[in-house]
């Protein structure tokens, strides 16, 4: 549980400040998706760019939370199962 925390919650802050970043360049109706200029209202796009930067920030979060298991967390409980048949 305590991961989870530590991956959405700078993942959140980070988010914000993205959007507020990107959206202060960018204007929600000038947006094209697919060659297609989006149709959304301004909310729905500020909401979908959060949401969009937030699962960014949280994979990246997470793979730093993934790249700080030792070897040792990440080979719990093979023990000696793992070298039966190489004798």
């Amino acid at each position: 549980m305590l991961r989870i925390l530590w991956v959405l919650w700078p993942s959140f802050v980070v988010a914000g400040i993205a959007e507020g970043i990107f959206f202060t360049v960018v204007d929600p109706q000038e947006l094209y998706l697919f060659g297609q200029p989006v149709e959304f209202s301004k909310i729905a796009t500020y909401s979908l760019g959060f949401f969009g930067f937030w699962a960014v920030c949280a994979a990246s979060s997470s793979m730093t939370c993934l790249l700080q298991i030792s070897a040792r967390e990440v080979n719990k409980g093979m023990g000696a199962r793992g070298t039966e048949g190489l004798s």
